[in-house]
């Protein structure tokens, strides 16, 4: 009984005292995260817009556009910051189509 409270003490001093080590995200991933997410959002919204006006509803279509390219707008703010973040030089002009076609989205309707 002796030598299992000591074991025990024993491990119970090693995990309190040994070093743990936290797996966060970097700033990068974070970012680049946020990007993904955002981008998936807003096209899938976009897809379930198109199903609604197949199928003849326009119910929320104008709301829900501006929503998705109010995502994509955040999400391409997020990629400029990445690239920044990483010190590379962002792909300026497919950056700058993408962002004239959500703003497009967001206006038209």
């Amino acid at each position: 009984m002796k030598i299992f409270v000591f074991t025990s003490f024993i491990v119970f001093l090693f995990t309190i005292i040994s070093p743990v080590e936290i797996f966060a995200d970097s700033a990068l991933d974070v970012y680049m995260n946020d990007f993904y997410s955002k981008s998936n959002e807003a096209s899938q919204i976009l897809k379930e817009v198109e199903k609604s006006l197949k199928e003849g509803s326009r119910k929320n279509v104008c709301s829900r556009q501006r929503e998705a390219a109010r995502l994509g707008l955040l999400a391409n703010k997020s990629l400029i910051k990445a690239f920044q973040i990483e010190g590379a030089n962002p792909p300026m002009q497919a950056i700058k189509a993408s962002q004239q076609r959500w703003e497009s989205i967001m206006n038209k309707c």
